[in-house]
């Protein structure tokens, strides 16, 4: 919320996400093959931003991987590429923030 109106907030948005701790973000929403979540290395990209008043509203896209167990290549697991957009809705009075999946 510090950086909100400043020119670094899209980079310490990015970071604050990227710092969660892992499986906080519902990413598993995304998942497209079935697969197992990833988040260890994700990218983060600002795509929009406003004020609707008692909170900030933000869109991002977010890069993750996703495991494939079984996938028919021999035992091991294959890690796929993954993308989805969310929604991030944070308090202004407690800087709280709300993740959801933008449907695809």
């Amino acid at each position: 919320m510090r950086a909100w109106n400043c020119p670094d907030f899209a980079s310490a948005l990015k970071s604050d996400i990227r710092n969660l701790a892992s499986g906080v973000l519902p990413l598993h929403e995304a998942v497209t093959r079935g697969g197992y979540v990833d988040d260890s290395n994700l990218e983060v990209t600002l795509l929009g931003s406003g004020d609707d008043g008692s909170a900030v509203e933000a869109r991002v896209g977010v890069f993750f991987t996703e495991i494939v167990i079984n996938c028919g290549c021999g035992d091991d697991p294959m890690e796929e590429n993954a993308y989805c957009e969310l929604r991030v809705s944070i308090d202004k009075r407690t800087a709280e923030a709300a993740f959801s999946l933008v449907p695809a």
